[in-house]
């Protein structure tokens, strides 16, 4: 009866002090990522507001791109001292944050903008998506023999819609901090080569009479072939608002097509790793891993298709997705070593050079050919 007693007793204080723990690691979480949050909330802050003077966002350097090139900066220098007490609310940021922030992009889009475009923006941007990152994935592996993950981090990158494809693709395929960093540092180099690049040529060739593109749809050229969307906003505004506006327009139906790209590549995963596991003789089932963060993001823009939310909240929640994803791009940023980045060497550079030969090049080319198709 004793021991029964003492029994009793002892795993009554077993049940207490596993109770305890849990309800610790439900609370002290919170308490947690305070810290990281503060820090990757001030550098957010810093970059919105560097990202608004005129100059930086006429050179198409937005809150992401100065968001993560400041996470950099301080990751390498004064973060190692704090990572201790900010490690927490950074990986919060870098993993909840930025689903956050793709889920709330949704209210950038609406359906009408498709109609806007029409079939010719919808085929040329779906032409343009599928074979710049299928080269990539050719030229990659092939020739360059870089790893599955980088190779697919620079095709989303470079087909679809510069560091905002590649955060979101991130947890799909799995990636290191420096894959992603160094994925997010072409979209960087050559989205801004094209903010200079473009505008040139399209003088140019207005001068010249090369190719036939009037400002309409060399907008739609431009929204279907430059990385990033505040890249695109910078060429078309320097443009006219013709094309401006055609720009945006053709890029947000490439933005669009970022959710159903993410379910086709999980997709392609889970079977390509089923096939592997089948090979070495394992029973392991790999069910395919939907990213509910992408279908919820086309519900986004579906509801907001509907417009039953006034443009001032609309605009305010813009706003916010902008912080979750300068958020999530500067966790990214503390997070990786320029090391790292280094050790990638030259060949992921010289991958997403070659796929921005072929945006330009190709692009206008696929550009005028389904225009004049379409047209005639």
């Amino acid at each position: 009866m004793l021991m029964q007693n003492s029994y009793k007793q002892g795993f009554s204080m077993s049940e207490q002090s596993q109770t305890i723990t849990l309800a610790k690691k439900c609370v002290t979480p919170v308490y947690r990522w305070l810290p990281g949050l503060l820090l990757t909330g001030v550098l957010t802050a810093l970059a919105i507001y560097i990202g608004d003077i005129p100059w930086f966002s006429s050179m198409g350097l937005g809150a992401l791109t100065l968001a993560i090139l400041f996470g950099i900066i301080v990751g390498n220098t004064f973060y190692p001292v704090a990572k201790p007490y900010s490690d927490e609310g950074v990986k919060f940021a870098k993993h909840y944050l930025l689903r956050a922030g793709i889920i709330l992009y949704g209210f950038r889009l609406t359906f009408q903008q498709i109609a806007d475009v029409g079939a010719t923006g919808l085929i040329i941007d779906a032409i343009m998506l599928a074979s710049t990152f299928l080269i990539a994935m050719w030229i990659g592996r092939k020739y360059f023999g870089l790893d599955e993950q980088t190779v697919i981090l620079i095709g989303a990158g470079s087909s679809i819609c510069g560091a905002a494809a590649v955060m979101a693709t991130e947890p799909v395929v799995k990636a290191q901090a420096s894959q992603v960093a160094v994925a997010v540092s072409t979209v960087v180099i050559f989205g801004t080569i094209g903010i200079f690049l473009y505008p040139w040529f399209y003088h140019l060739n207005a001068f010249a009479g090369w190719l036939p593109f009037t400002e309409e749809t060399f907008g739609i050229f431009s929204g279907s072939t430059i990385h990033e969307v505040a890249q695109v906003v910078a060429v078309g505004h320097s443009i006219s608002p013709e094309a401006e506006n055609a720009a945006v327009i053709s890029k947000m139906i490439r933005v669009m097509m970022l959710a159903p790209f993410l379910i086709i590549l999980s997709t392609y995963l889970s079977k390509k790793k089923s096939k592997a596991n089948n090979g070495a003789q394992t029973t392991e089932k790999n069910p395919i891993t939907i990213p509910w963060f992408a279908v919820f993001f086309i519900l986004m823009a579906g509801f907001n298709s509907l417009n039953l939310i006034p443009a001032p909240i609309v605009s305010y929640i813009v706003t916010i997705d902008t912080i979750l994803l300068a958020m999530a791009m500067v966790a990214l940023g503390l997070t990786t070593h320029i090391s790292a980045i280094r050790q990638a060497g030259v060949k992921p550079l010289l991958l997403a050079l070659l796929l921005f030969f072929w945006l330009t090049l190709g692009g206008a080319m696929i550009n005028i050919f389904i225009q004049t198709v379409l047209m005639s």
